[in-house]
């Protein structure tokens, strides 16, 4: 049993780096913390613990959590200074060696944090704690409030795929998951604190079901069912495990977003190959038509990663004109990065960083150009907007079913309230559409 007395009135921040699992686990252990009695420190107060939640998915990532940890140091002098994730399980000892850091938790520690706070007195160095990677084994559940409007439900965590240029299945353990059940609970629990979206997570979600025998599918026809929950979003799911019985049930669901984020890495069966995916091009420009043909408003994002091992310029080229007549709305581009360990480094050419820098511009001026044109094209039509909180002063923005974001004037009332808004033009950073209300599409909705 734990003595919280020690937490009494203590204060902590927490900061995140990285994907939206991060995001929703940092919250869970907020939560805990808060209930254990520590409070969140105010903006300008010096907290009594910091939580740095890290990433390691490029060395730009692990670049950007040291300097992290050393600006929480220096900004709450004092603190008890926990740091966990990614980064913290692939490179525990490197981060116990930094000035300030007390604890370092790995991913089957982190959901029993307050086990390893002592009674906060500061370590002469970092302790560190653990797992190897066969013994994390465990599914730490988390749905949890992001700073706007909607929930992120955690329900699937780690990966069996081992591609050839990533870390995350070292730092994460084996795929495995929670029930549909627990997953269900906590959805009808988010609808009663007022949730009316749910974005669903994980590193490898398609591949849920591994630790308790059910399917992906299953689980959105469970969630689907949840009574409160206005909206669902799948958050990144792979192409191979994105079947067309989840893409047609997705169509006729008034629950399940049409907006999906689809992994592609690259658009050359090639690189594929040498990044040991698990589809060629031919499937991803398959599952793009199936969307397109039962949902044809659907947003659909991919991610892209260029420089890697092997992409030669004739390669990226190739890519470039596969993705170029792809109907999809937006690129997540990122430069590829070497990670210790990898099976990518055994490749033998090497893109230089200029030449990734020039490749992932072409690739963002045309997801620019991707973006502006699907947004355009609803310029004038009516559709229901799901409105979050902004700073006072700030205008408003929310998001169609579609994911068009959609700018209003600032209004406290209308925060987390889906209204139906008419699509007027872009704002000027061209980065949402004006909306205005229309009380008759309301009324008839």
């Amino acid at each position: 049993m734990i003595d919280t007395s020690i937490f009494q009135d203590k204060t902590a921040v927490y900061y995140t780096l990285g994907c939206k699992l991060n995001f929703s686990e940092t919250s869970t252990i907020g939560r805990t913390l808060r209930e254990a009695g520590v409070r969140t420190a105010r903006k300008g107060e010096k907290a009594d613990i910091c939580v740095i939640n890290t990433c390691s998915v490029t060395e730009v990532a692990d670049k950007k959590c040291r300097q992290a940890i050393h600006r929480l140091v220096k900004q709450h002098p004092g603190a008890f200074v926990v740091v966990t994730g990614c980064y913290a399980q692939l490179k525990p000892d490197t981060v116990a060696r930094i000035e300030g850091v007390d604890v370092v938790l790995g991913a089957e520690q982190k959901k029993d944090l307050l086990h390893y706070l002592g009674h906060l007195q500061k370590n002469e160095s970092g302790e560190v704690h653990t797992s190897a990677l066969k013994d994390i084994r465990s599914f730490a559940p988390s749905c949890s409030r992001g700073d706007r409007t909607r929930f992120f439900l955690k329900v699937q965590d780690g990966c069996d795929y081992y591609c050839s240029y990533c870390t995350i299945p070292f730092a994460r353990g084996r795929s495995r998951n929670g029930s549909i059940a627990s997953l269900v609970e906590q959805a009808r629990q988010a609808a009663s604190e007022g949730g009316k979206e749910i974005v669903l997570t994980g590193v490898n979600i398609g591949d849920f079901g591994k630790s308790t025998g059910e399917s992906f599918f299953d689980l959105v026809k469970a969630l689907d069912e949840v009574e409160g929950i206005e909206r669902y979003r799948i958050s990144s799911i792979e192409p191979n495990l994105l079947t067309d019985e989840i893409i047609d049930f997705v169509a006729q669901s008034q629950r399940f977003m049409p907006h999906f984020h689809i992994p592609l890495q690259s658009g050359c069966d090639e690189v594929l190959k040498l990044m040991r995916r698990r589809y060629d091009t031919a499937l991803f420009a398959s599952k793009v038509r199936k969307i397109k043909e039962v949902m044809p408003d659907a947003f659909i994002g991919v991610d892209v990663i260029v420089g890697t091992r092997g992409e030669t310029e004739a390669y990226f080229e190739e890519a470039y004109r596969f993705i170029e007549g792809l109907d999809i709305t937006q690129l997540h581009v990122f430069s590829y990065s070497e990670r210790p360990g990898t099976q990518a480094l055994k490749i033998e050419h090497v893109v230089s960083p200029e030449e990734k820098h020039r490749r992932s511009q072409r690739l963002l001026e045309l997801s620019d150009r991707k973006t502006h044109d699907f947004y355009a094209r609803h310029i004038g039509q009516t559709l229901p907007v799901l409105l979050e909180r902004a700073k006072p002063g700030v205008p408003m923005h929310g998001f169609t079913p579609n994911y068009i974001r959609v700018e209003v004037p600032h209004d406290d009332r209308l925060d987390n309230q889906v209204l139906w808004m008419r699509l007027g033009s872009f704002n000027e950073e061209q980065t949402a559409l004006r909306g205005e209300e229309d009380a008759l599409a309301r009324k008839n909705s």
